[in-house]
C-alpha cells in the first residue's frame, strides 16, 4: 500500500489539499468560536470541547483527561506505524480582550484574549487531522490536546504520562507574521509564584507591630533587577506584583510575585535561577518575613529538527503564501500604524515564503519538551498583519478575522501533506529520526519541575 502511495502523492497530495479546501469555512467558523471563548490556560473546557466534538465526529477514539488535566486529550486514529502526531493549543491571554478591528476595542473590558492565536492553532490543526482521515492513511495519526501552553507547561505533564511515548514525529505550526520553516531554537524557562508571608499591623498606630510582605517583595524585585548587571545579557527576567495587600493601613501579611527566567541554554538557566531563589531568601531574612516559592513552570529550548523543517519548507514554496484582499490590505496598515516601531517586515510580506529561519528566538514553549522527546517541528505561518508582535490586541484583532483564518487554512495544509509524506514514505521517517539524534547528541532528557509537581490548574489564579 506504501508503494502505492508513493506512486501516487503528487495526486494525494492535491487530493488532501482539497478536502482542507472543502472544511475550511467549518473550521474557519470553529476557530471564531474559540476566539470568543477566550479561556485561559487549564480553564479550556468549552475550547477543548469543541475540538474534541469535531475529533469524535471524523471517527477518532478520544482519551480526556490526560495526566490528571481535564481540558487535555489524546484522539486517535488508525492502526500501527508510523505514529505521527498533531498538537493543538487552544489557551487564551489574560487581559487581551479585543474586537476584530483596527484599533483598541475591547470586546469584555481586562478579559482574555487570543493574542497568541491558539483558536487558529487549535481549529487549522485539527482541520489537517480530519483531512488526514478522510484521504487515507498507513499507519496511526494522534492529535494531542495540549492545554496551558501559556505558562502552565500542559505538554511537560502529558509527557510525564507517557502520551508521546512511540510517537514516531510531531508536526505543529504556530501563527506568525511570517511564513517560514524552522530550525531555530527558543527560550528555556522558569518561572514561578514567589509568596512572601509577614504579619499585619495598623500601618500608622502601630507600625512596628508588623512585618510586611510587601516589603519583601519590594527587596525581592530590587534584587532581581541589580542581578541583570551581572548574568549573562541575553537572560530575560520579568515580573509582575501579583498580589501587594488589601489596604494601605494595614501591614501588608501576604504578598506574592509572579517571576520568569530565560535562557537559551537550560544549564545557564539554572544556574541563574538558584540565584533567583537565593534572593528570594534574602528578602525574606532582611524583612523577617517567610518565603515560598512554588515553581510552575520549566521548559527546555526548542530541539530544531532539519529533515522535518525542509519538508515544510517544500510544502511552502509550492502553496504560496497569503493573499490578502482590498479590506485585509486595510485592516493590516491600519493596525501597523498603531505600533511604536516601524514593523520589520513590509506589507506583501505575507505572500512571500521566507528562508528558513535559524538562530535562537525570544519566546519559549512547552513545546521544546516535546522536542526533547520525540522528532518535533514547528511550522510558522502568517496569521497576523506584517509585523504585528504578538500577545498584543493588535494580535488578537487579526486572530479574529479573515488574515487570521487565511494563515489557519495554509497551516492546515503543510501539516496534513507533511504527514502524508511520512506515511507514504518511510524513508523520510530514517531522515527525520537522524537530525534529532545528531542535534539531541546523546543528551537525556529530565524535566526541571520538581518530581512530585502536579499541573497547576488554578495558576492563572491569584492566592
Amino acid at each position: 500500500m506504501r508503494i502505492l502511495f508513493c506512486l501516487l502523492l503528487p495526486v494525494l497530495h492535491g487530493q488532501v489539499t482539497s478536502k482542507v479546501d472543502a472544511h475550511a469555512e467549518h473550521f474557519g467558523g470553529l476557530s471564531r468560536q474559540i476566539w470568543e471563548l477566550a479561556e485561559v490556560g487549564y480553564k479550556e473546557h468549552k475550547s477543548s470541547a469543541l475540538l474534541q466534538a469535531e475529533l469524535k465526529a471524523a471517527g477518532f477514539a478520544v482519551e480526556t483527561g490526560v495526566a490528571g488535566i481535564p481540558t487535555a486529550f489524546v484522539a486517535t486514529y488508525g492502526s500501527g506505524k508510523p505514529v505521527i502526531g498533531l498538537m493543538v493549543e487552544y489557551d487564551a491571554l489574560p487581559g487581551l480582550s479585543q474586537n476584530d478591528v483596527p484599533k483598541r476595542d475591547p470586546r469584555v473590558a481586562n478579559a482574555p484574549g487570543h493574542g497568541c492565536g491558539h483558536n487558529l492553532l487549535g481549529a487549522g490543526t485539527v482541520l489537517a487531522a480530519v483531512a488526514l482521515k478522510e484521504q487515507g492513511f498507513a499507519g496511526t495519526l494522534k492529535v494531542f490536546g495540549t492545554p496551558a501552553e501559556e505558562g502552565g507547561g500542559g505538554k511537560v505533564y502529558m509527557i510525564r504520562a507517557g502520551a508521546f511515548k512511540d510517537v514516531d514525529a510531531v508536526l505543529a505550526w504556530h501563527p506568525s507574521d511570517r511564513n517560514q520553516g524552522n530550525v531555530s531554537t527558543t527560550l528555556a524557562n522558569i518561572t514561578a509564584k514567589v509568596r512572601f508571608r509577614g504579619v499585619a499591623a495598623h500601618a500608622a498606630a502601630s507600625p512596628e507591630q508588623g512585618r510586611s510582605a510587601l516589603d519583601a517583595v519590594m527587596l525581592f524585585n530590587h534584587a532581581l533587577d541589580l542581578m541583570r548587571e551581572h548574568i549573562p545579557q541575553d537572560t530575560r527576567v520579568h515580573y509582575i506584583i501579583t498580589a501587594g495587600g488589601v489596604a494601605p493601613n494595614i501591614v501588608p501579611d501576604f504578598a506574592e510575585v509572579y517571576v520568569y527566567a530565560r535562557h537559551s541554554s537550560m544549564k545557564v538557566l539554572d544556574n541563574v535561577w538558584q540565584r533567583i531563589e537565593k534572593a528570594a531568601a534574602g528578602a525574606a531574612l532582611g524583612t523577617e518575613t517567610k518565603s515560598e516559592v512554588e515553581i510552575l513552570l520549566a521548559v527546555y529550548n526548542m530541539l530544531p529538527n532539519d529533515a522535518l523543517a525542509a519538508m515544510y519548507d517544500r510544502h511552502l514554496r509550492v502553496l504560496g503564501g497569503i493573499q490578502y484582499g482590498a479590506e485585509e490590505t486595510e485592516f493590516a496598515s491600519t493596525l501597523r500604524k498603531t505600533l511604536f516601531t516601524d514593523p520589520e517586515l513590509p506589507m506583501g510580506s505575507e505572500a512571500q515564503i521566507q528562508p528558513i529561519a535559524g538562530g535562537s528566538g525570544s519566546a519559549s514553549t512547552d513545546a521544546a519538551d516535546v522536542s526533547w522527546t520525540v522528532p518535533t517541528s514547528e511550522l510558522s505561518v502568517a496569521s497576523v498583519a506584517p509585523g504585528i508582535p504578538l500577545h498584543s490586541w493588535q494580535s488578537t484583532a487579526c486572530t479574529g478575522m479573515s488574515i487570521g483564518r487565511k494563515g489557519m487554512v495554509l497551516a492546515a495544509k503543510v501539516l496534513a501533506l507533511t504527514a502524508m509524506d511520512l506515511y507514504a514514505d518511510p524513508t523520510q521517517l530514517t531522515a527525520v529520526r537522524a537530525a534529532f539524534d545528531k542535534r539531541r547528541a546523546g543528551f537525556t532528557y529530565e524535566s526541571r519541575l520538581p518530581k512530585n509537581a502536579k499541573p497547576p490548574l488554578t495558576y492563572r489564579d491569584t492566592k
